[in-house]
């Protein structure tokens, strides 16, 4: 800026006592002068007030907002009432369950794509139409700048007429008003249940594995038909030492005898998300190294271990037999199945926990005890 300009500007400031003194129009005013601001053209969109067109457009632009309420209404109900647990295609309310993710995304995308909308349609159809030559200067905005400006903005809102348009005020605060209570839902949405509800038999410190009325907890394969089918035709779904190879892996679920008359009971412990254990078995002779304090938590070569990974909880779904190591798809951690599936690699900081096994008197594998720490991903308040 050049001297002559610093001149000129230092000639526009007014002194403390007088920039008290000031209106809002005055400051406006004021903030294009130290700006360099030259309005070539401004035009209000309707100069007279109360036209059958400005109501038309002023309903139009409420549309906009009354749809972004609407959807924000949508997106808050099925978050808080739709049925979001698991539903096999065969089952009854599997449809609603697949609704549900499309309805909170589509309810919750329309929401902000209406409530944009309605933001750049009011600011086309009612802002006025202006034409303003501004010089640039290189530099922050001094204290003197900021405040002006603010007057500035405040008097270009005045010149849109929103404070007489009732309609677009309602609808602008009703659609806000809903979106940001759900948002809010959102946010707090994870804190209202409590998962330390019950002590030691917290959620997060018990999983279906855990005995229960004296009933022993087998390990069973999932043959992927529905469990009606399975109870229907007796289908044998416990699994024995012989079943599996030397150097191979199978996914297991907890399952007891009182299942076969409980189909529902029989899908839950598949879809439980703490259930899933891999069955590794190792050949013969191989040279393991057992935790402290899980010496006999193994049977033989077998050995099982929880299959949700310890970084975030994707599925350990693989199993290299060549050197032993289980791996995750999702950010590539391993663990060492022969040292009690310590993590040797990747994010993973923790050994997946392992389940005590033993085979019953009739040949069929069974868990000894529940894991002895929480499964899946680190949180505080985890003791091991």
């Amino acid at each position: 800026m050049s001297s002559v300009d610093e001149g000129a500007h230092s000639s526009l400031r007014p002194s403390e006592a007088e920039l008290e003194d000031m209106s809002p129009e005055q400051l406006a005013t004021l903030a294009a002068e130290l700006d360099d601001v030259v309005v070539v053209r401004n035009a209000k969109r309707f100069p007279i007030p109360g036209t059958r067109a400005e109501k038309r457009t002023e309903r139009a632009v409420a549309k906009w907002f009354l749809l972004s309420a609407f959807a924000a209404l949508v997106f808050l109900i099925a978050y808080l009432f739709w049925p979001y647990q698991y539903k096999a295609p065969e089952q009854p309310g599997h449809l609603a369950y697949s609704l549900y993710t499309p309805i909170i995304g589509v309810s919750f995308g329309l929401t902000l794509l209406a409530l944009g909308a309605g933001m750049v349609a009011y600011v086309k159809k009612f802002f006025p139409d202006e034409v303003a030559v501004q010089q640039r200067h290189d530099g922050p905005s001094d204290d003197l700048s900021r405040r002006t400006l603010v007057a500035q903005l405040a008097s270009a809102g005045q010149d849109t007429g929103i404070g007489r348009r009732s309609l677009i005020k309602r609808s602008l605060g009703l659609a806000g008003g809903i979106f940001g209570l759900g948002v809010g839902v959102v946010a707090l949405g994870g804190m209202i249940h409590n998962p330390w509800k019950g002590g030691a038999k917290a959620a997060l410190w018990v999983t279906p594995w855990a005995p229960a009325n004296g009933e022993t907890v087998y390990l069973r394969r999932d043959l992927g038909i529905s469990s009606e089918e399975v109870i229907k035709n007796n289908v044998e779904v416990r699994v024995r030492p012989e079943d599996l190879d030397a150097a191979s892996i199978e996914t297991v679920f907890p399952f007891r005898l009182s299942d076969m008359k409980d189909p529902e009971a029989m899908t839950a412990s598949l879809h439980a998300s703490d259930t899933p254990v891999m069955l590794i078995r190792l050949r013969p002779g191989t040279v393991v190294t057992q935790r402290k304090g899980q010496e006999d938590f193994h049977y033989g070569d077998f050995y099982a271990y929880s299959k949700v990974c310890t970084h975030l909880g994707c599925p350990t779904s693989l199993f290299e037999a060549q050197t032993n190591r289980i791996l995750c798809p999702c950010h590539q951690s391993q663990f060492l199945a022969t040292e009690y599936a310590k993590p040797i690699f990747g994010p993973a900081t923790r050994a997946l926990p392992q389940l005590p096994i033993t085979v019953d008197n009739e040949g069929y594998f069974i868990a000894t005890a529940d894991f002895d720490e929480a499964v899946g991903p680190g949180f505080w308040e985890r003791r091991s």
